[in-house]
C-alpha cells in the first residue's frame, strides 16, 4: 500500500512537539499525540506501522520518566519515507540494554529492534533520543 507522501502543497503539519512535565501521566499523552499524528498525517499505513510507532513512543517517554528527573521534549516529524521520533530529557546517561526482570529491561532492545535509526545526541543539559521507523 502506497503511502501519501509529503508534498510542497500539502499544508497539514509535518511535525508535532510537546513539553512535559516528566509526571507518569505524560506517557499516555505522548502516546495520544502520537496516535492523532498517524491519523492524521498517515492514515493509510499500515496498522502495524501504527502499533509499532505508539511502542517506541511508550518505550522512550517510559524511559525518560523513570530515569530522568524533570521535563522532558517529545516529537515527531513525518520524513518522506519514515517518520522520526525525539525525546529529550535531563538525564546524561546513554541508554544501554540490561538483564530483563519485573521492573523493565525491555524497552530499549524493542527500540533498536523496531527502529531502522537510533541515536543518542548528549546536550550540556540532558540528551535527545532520536528513533526513526521506516514505513
Amino acid at each position: 500500500m502506497e503511502l501519501p507522501r509529503v508534498t510542497e502543497h500539502d499544508t497539514r503539519p509535518k511535525q508535532v512537539c510537546m513539553n512535559f512535565d516528566g509526571a507518569s501521566g505524560c506517557i499516555a499523552a505522548a502516546r495520544d499525540a502520537a496516535a492523532a499524528f498517524l491519523d492524521d498525517q498517515a492514515p493509510a499505513a499500515h496498522p502495524t506501522f501504527h502499533d509499532d510507532v505508539l511502542l517506541v513512543v511508550s518505550e522512550l517517554v517510559t524511559n525518560a520518566v523513570r530515569h530522568a528527573p524533570g521535563p522532558l521534549i517529545f516529537g515527531l516529524a513525518l520524513l518522506r519515507d519514515r517518520i522520526e521520533i525525539t525525546v529529550r530529557d535531563t538525564d546524561h546517561a546513554i541508554p544501554a540494554a540490561r538483564t530483563p526482570d519485573l521492573y523493565g529491561g525491555r524497552g530499549w532492545p524493542i527500540v533498536q529492534r523496531l527502529a531502522c535509526d537510533v541515536q543518542v545526541i548528549r546536550h550540556d543539559d540532558g540528551k535527545t533520543v532520536r528513533a526513526e521507523l521506516a514505513w
